[in-house]
């Protein structure tokens, strides 16, 4: 009866920690979240048509250790760099701005993930507790790379 409880407990871990989920957060939860528990903001940045970000979202932000770290140590927020959305965060309103009859870029996409005066997808900016701007890279990041920043960002 003691080893098939051993087993079960193993199993039930094991998918557990398989199986765990990347915690997303929108501009609005994570500044609410952060008024009680400070944490840096990890930002990604990304558009439906950029292949470098479906293949970040695919790998990347699958990986069982940088889920963990994302989730215990820091608020992720997915952003659509084309989101029609108002997004209100640290006391700004910002929106989409078109630049043509289809396209466009959000103020706030914009905003933290322009790096040298171009944006460019995927990117990932961290955000201290106080929303500075402590990291930003573009392109496509490992997941060793990512663990590597998450560690040193944390």
């Amino acid at each position: 009866m003691k080893k098939w409880i051993y087993i079960t407990a193993i199993f039930f871990w094991a998918t557990s920690s398989v199986f765990a989920q990347l915690k997303t957060y929108t501009f609005e939860e994570a500044e609410e979240l952060s008024k009680k528990n400070p944490k840096p903001l990890v930002i990604f940045v990304h558009t439906s048509w950029c292949n470098y970000c479906k293949m970040m979202e695919n790998s990347t932000f699958k990986d069982p250790e940088i889920i963990r770290l994302l989730n215990a140590n820091f608020y992720f927020v997915p952003l659509d760099a084309e989101t029609k959305s108002t997004i209100r965060f640290n006391n700004h309103t910002f929106t989409f701005k078109p630049n043509s009859q289809n396209t466009g870029i959000h103020e706030l996409a914009t905003a933290l993930a322009t790096i040298d005066s171009n944006v460019v997808y995927p990117t990932i900016t961290i955000l201290q507790a106080d929303y500075s701007i402590v990291f930003q890279k573009h392109s496509f990041i490992t997941s060793k790379q990512l663990i590597l920043i998450l560690e040193k960002a944390r």
